[in-house]
């Protein structure tokens, strides 16, 4: 399938996607991801792999609607718990990991 990523256009192919992601260890999901065999990668470093370009040059965007089109199952965020519901918030998590008893008011 030919796509345009970054102004740039590829011919890829599920299968070659498949192969190019197959030796590469999923980077911490923090935003959108794809789903290829039975891992999860976050978009920008897909398509830093199978376009060999800075993920500074391509969006999301790009990359999602390429991914989609070849059968690849995409996500806008990381599973868990819903933003704002239960769960420590982030300071929280960071001042017990240091050891502390929370944010301090100031």
């Amino acid at each position: 399938m030919r796509c345009v990523i970054a102004r740039y256009p590829f011919d890829l192919t599920r299968t070659g996607v498949l192969a190019s992601m197959k030796a590469v260890r999923p980077e911490l999901v923090t935003g959108a991801s794809v789903t290829i065999g039975r891992r999860r990668y976050p978009v920008k470093q897909v398509g830093q792999v199978i376009t060999r370009q800075d993920p500074r040059d391509f969006t999301v965007g790009e990359v999602v609607r390429a991914m989609t089109r070849l059968g690849f199952t995409c996500h806008d965020r990381p599973e868990g718990a819903p933003v704002g519901e239960g769960g420590p918030t982030l300071l929280q998590t960071a001042s017990a990991l240091l050891g502390g008893d929370g944010p301090v008011a100031v």
